[in-house]
């Protein structure tokens, strides 16, 4: 298993749990969207994620939420670009890119993104090639359907397995396309095409993608099993999220994605220090 991660130059410890603070520069996210649409906002919140305890920042400008309109290449340029490099000149920090475009991908390295985030694992067209040509770091996330119609009607026969098998596949093709063993992370892909059954059956058997021989990079944050589960709205749903990451630390998350860096770093903190005593 990888114990550290070469982002473009930046290293990261793996040896233990790590917070990818998530930083949308979008109007329309499902929990934060519009808030951080500025320069200026977003540079002010990446500040206060370092702060908190966050290694990554993870700057994304296209919403993922089931409905949401998709953007052009050019306008998710224009939104990201900017922010990675306010981030890369002025925080000690490894940004990552939340895109499936490959120019995206590549234009956001260029500018001081070491981490490529793609819930679409790589499936753009030419999206393995110019990954692999960036040298970053990639993240591969199991997603069922496109974000638009994803959560329509998802139907397993094991989720696990399904899932398990599908990230396998992918992992092979970013080595078969020249992206090092060591430089790929996996995703199981929590809301993204699954029911709250499905997303609680993946959180049970986290450890299992271990096997994989990959780091696990998980992102629960407010997300709407949390909502279903106890009945909060998107911005009372901490506690939820900080109970899940708990579990996933305990079962070998080696990179969480959230909103809530402080409280999300505590959590990992508690959980850690319980498997060690």
């Amino acid at each position: 298993m990888i114990t550290s991660l070469d982002c473009a130059g930046k290293a990261l410890d793996l040896t233990r749990t790590q917070v990818m603070g998530i930083l949308n520069v979008t109007p329309d996210s499902f929990s934060d969207g519009g808030l951080f649409i500025s320069v200026p906002d977003a540079i002010k919140q990446a500040h206060q994620m370092v702060n908190e305890g966050a290694l990554l920042i993870d700057v994304g400008g296209e919403s993922t939420r089931p409905g949401a309109a998709a953007v052009s290449t050019q306008e998710e340029l224009d939104r990201v670009i900017p922010v990675v490099e306010a981030i890369h000149n002025e925080l000690d920090v490894i940004v990552s890119i939340d895109t499936s475009k490959p120019e995206v991908m590549k234009q956001a390295v260029n500018a001081g993104a070491g981490f490529i985030n793609d819930v679409r694992a790589l499936r753009e067209p030419d999206a393995l090639q110019i990954a692999n040509e960036t040298g970053a770091s990639v993240c591969i996330m199991h997603m069922s359907g496109e974000p638009r119609s994803m959560q329509e009607n998802p139907q397993y026969d094991d989720v696990v397995t399904t899932v398990k098998d599908f990230l396998l596949e992918r992992i092979q093709y970013c080595i078969e396309a020249g992206i090092p063993e060591d430089k790929i992370l996996i995703d199981p892909g929590f809301g993204f095409g699954k029911t709250v059954d499905h997303n609680l059956i993946l959180i049970k058997n986290l450890a299992e993608f271990s096997e994989l021989d990959k780091p696990v990079l998980v992102g629960v944050s407010r997300k709407s099993t949390i909502g279903t589960l106890t009945g909060r709205p998107v911005e009372q749903r901490l506690n939820g999220t900080v109970a899940l990451t708990a579990l996933c630390c305990q079962s070998g998350a080696k990179i969480i994605r959230a909103h809530d860096v402080a409280a999300t770093v505590d959590a990992i903190n508690i959980a850690t220090a319980v498997m060690h005593a």
